[in-house]
């Protein structure tokens, strides 16, 4: 089993919190929406974050930033963050 990290992604247009979380065992929180694209949360295992990945692509969504909120329960060589 991996291990559960909160993931915060950036996506290039506007998502739809409420679309998204009925459609999707994992669920997400909008953390910002502006006209240049849609900032959100999402507590998943790395399975459930490619799986999320791949769903996001279909819809035509492009990813400008992904990071993994650091858990102080990891150790340092497992840090690592995405994106700019």
């Amino acid at each position: 089993m991996q291990a559960v990290s909160i993931y915060i992604i950036e996506v290039k247009g506007q998502l739809e919190e409420k679309t998204i979380n009925a459609a999707s065992p994992i669920q997400l929180v909008v953390e910002k929406i502006s006209v240049a694209g849609t900032k959100f949360t999402v507590r998943t295992d790395q399975s459930g974050l490619v799986g999320l990945i791949r769903f996001l692509h279909r819809q035509g969504f492009i990813i400008l930033s992904l990071n993994r909120e650091i858990n102080d329960e990891l150790p340092k060589e497992k840090e690592i963050t995405y994106g700019s």
